[in-house]
C-alpha cells in the first residue's frame, strides 16, 4: 500500500474539518457514507497488504482482529458509544435510562460492572446506535478493569464521560487521557436532582472549566439517570401519610445532544475512529518492521564483519587483502539492500561505498594509514607475531566494515538519501556513536579465536 501514513492523515485531516463544522451548518448529502467508504477502504488495504511480514501480523493478531471488527461495524453503518466514568457515578443506570430498560448491572457496590457490556440503543442515519457500558476507574484493586474500560472507549466512536460532582483530579486527568485520542467527548453531571438550580448551574460552569478545550461547552449537560424518589405527604381521612414517589429519569438535555450528534455526524465519528486506529496500527506495524530489519540488518554487518576480518587476516600477499576486503564491502551494501527492500547495483553499491570512504578516510586516515603498513608488514613476520599482526589488522578491517555497513543501513533507511545532514554529517555522526575500542577487542578476541581454530 503507497504511503499508508499520508493517506491516513489526509483521510483524518478531512474528517476532522467536518466535525469542527459550525454546529447550525448541516453536512452535505450523503457525506458521511462516502467518509465511511473511503475509511472501509483504508482499513481493507491495511487488513490485505501483502507486504506485511507473517510474523508481525501473528505478532499483532489482537490488533489485525480489531481491525477487522471495526471494518464490519462500518460496513453495517454501527456508531459506538461508550459510557465512562468513575466507579458508583451511575454509568449504568445513564445506560439503562437510555435504552428504557434494565439491560445493565445497577448495584450499591463498588465495581458491579466487571466486563464491558454492549446493547443496541436506536436507529439513526440508516444504522445503529450501540451503547457500551464500561467498569468503572479509580477503583481499589480495579487496575485491569480500568485498563479495560480505557481500551474500551478508545475503540468507541464517542464517549459519555458521566460524573455526579464537581471533577476530581483523577477524573481530569481521565478526561484529559481520552481527549488525546482525538473522539468528541460529552461530559454529563449525573445525579443533578440532588442540587438545586443555582448549585446546578455553577457546577455546570465549574464542569465547563475543567473541560475547557477538550469537551464544547454545549456538550456539558445536567442529567438525573436513576432521581431519588420525591417524598410526599398524603392526607386522607385516616390522617397524614409520607410515600415515596418514583420519578422518571431526566436526560432530555443529554439525549438532544447525541441524536443531534449522531444524526449529523454519526458515520463520519465511524470513519474517524476507524481511520485513526488503522493509522495507530500501521504506525506499530512500521515500527516492527523497521525494528525486524535492524536486527536482520545487524546480524548481516556482524557476518561480513567475521568474513571480511578472517579474509584480511588470513591473505598473506600485502594489501591484495585490502583488495578482497573492498568486494566485501560492495557484497555488504547489496545484502542491506535487499534488507531494506531497496536493491542496490553493483554500480551504486560501488558508488555508495566511495562516499562513505571518502567521509572515513578524511575522518579517520590514520587508521587507514596503521591498516595499510600492518598489510606489508604481515608477509614479512613468521609464527606467532604473524598471527598477532593478523589479528591487529582483521580488527581494523572489522571495525571499517562495522562503519561501512552502518553508514549504508542510514542511507538506506532514508530510502537511499542522506537526509538534510548530508553524508559527511551521518558518517561523522555514526564514527561518534560506536565503541571503537569495544569493537576491537571483541573483533581481536574473534579472530584470533577462529585463527587459533584453523591452526589446531
Amino acid at each position: 500500500m503507497p504511503n499508508p501514513l499520508a493517506y491516513w492523515n489526509a483521510l483524518r485531516a478531512r474528517l476532522a474539518r467536518t466535525l469542527a463544522r459550525p454546529a447550525g451548518e448541516a453536512p452535505a448529502p450523503a457525506e458521511g457514507d462516502a467518509h465511511a467508504v473511503q475509511a472501509a477502504e483504508s482499513l481493507r488495504q491495511l487488513l490485505d497488504d501483502p507486504s506485511i511480514p507473517a510474523a508481525i501480523r501473528s505478532g499483532l493478531a489482537a490488533d489485525f482482529a480489531r481491525l477487522e471488527a471495526m471494518l464490519g461495524k462500518l460496513e453495517r453503518g454501527e456508531v459506538h458509544i461508550a459510557v465512562f466514568g468513575r466507579v458508583s457515578v451511575g454509568k449504568s443506570a445513564l445506560a439503562n435510562a437510555l435504552l428504557g430498560e434494565a439491560a445493565f448491572a445497577v448495584g450499591v457496590l463498588h465495581g458491579t460492572t466487571r466486563e464491558p457490556a454492549q446493547r443496541t440503543w436506536r436507529e439513526v442515519a440508516g444504522g445503529g446506535v450501540h451503547l457500551i457500558d464500561t467498569p468503572g476507574i479509580d477503583e481499589l484493586d480495579g487496575e485491569a478493569r480500568e485498563r479495560l474500560a480505557f481500551e474500551v472507549a478508545g475503540v468507541s466512536d464517542l464517549v459519555v464521560f458521566v460524573v455526579d460532582g464537581d471533577m476530581t483530579q483523577r477524573e481530569r486527568d481521565a478526561l484529559a487521557t481520552l481527549a488525546r485520542t482525538e473522539r468528541p467527548l460529552l461530559l454529563a453531571l449525573n445525579k443533578a436532582d440532588r442540587y438545586g438550580e443555582d448549585e446546578q448551574e455553577r457546577l455546570l460552569e465549574r464542569l465547563r472549566e475543567h473541560a475547557a478545550g477538550l469537551v464544547r461547552p454545549d456538550d456539558v449537560v445536567a442529567i438525573s439517570a436513576q432521581p431519588a424518589p420525591l417524598k410526599r405527604v398524603r392526607i386522607d381521612a385516616g390522617g397524614e401519610h409520607a410515600e415515596l414517589v418514583e420519578r422518571m429519569p431526566d436526560l432530555d438535555a443529554l439525549r438532544d445532544r447525541l441524536t443531534a450528534v449522531l444524526e449529523r455526524e454519526g458515520r463520519t465519528l465511524a470513519a474517524l475512529n476507524a481511520s485513526l486506529f488503522a493509522g495507530r496500527l500501521s504506525d506499530q506495524v512500521a515500527a516492527r518492521i523497521a525494528e525486524a530489519r535492524r536486527e536482520l540488518a545487524g546480524k548481516v554487518i556482524r557476518q561480513y564483519c567475521i568474513a571480511k576480518s578472517l579474509a584480511v587476516a588470513l591473505n598473506p600477499i600485502p594489501v591484495a587483502d585490502l583488495l578482497a576486503a573492498g568486494a566485501l564491502d560492495a557484497a555488504l551494501v547489496m545484502h542491506l539492500g535487499r534488507v531494506y527492500g531497496l536493491p542496490l547495483t553493483r554500480t551504486e553499491a560501488g558508488a555508495l561505498i566511495a562516499v562513505i570512504t571518502a567521509q572515513l578516510a578524511a575522518l579517520m586516515g590514520a587508521i587507514w594509514g596503521v591498516h595499510l603498513v600492518a598489510s606489508a608488514l604481515k608477509g614479512m613476520s613468521a609464527g606467532l607475531s604473524t598471527m598477532v599482526t593478523a589479528g591487529a589488522q582483521g580488527a581494523l578491517a572489522w571495525y571499517a566494515t562495522e562503519l561501512v555497513g552502518r553508514a549504508a543501513e542510514r542511507y538506506l533507511v532514508g530510502g537511499k538519501s542522506w537526509g538534510e545532514k548530508g553524508p559527511k554529517r551521518v558518517v561523522a555522526e555514526i564514527v561518534e556513536s560506536l565503541d571503537r575500542d569495544s569493537i576491537l577487542r571483541e573483533a581481536r578476541g574473534e579472530i584470533l579465536r577462529r585463527l587459533r581454530e584453523r591452526t589446531a
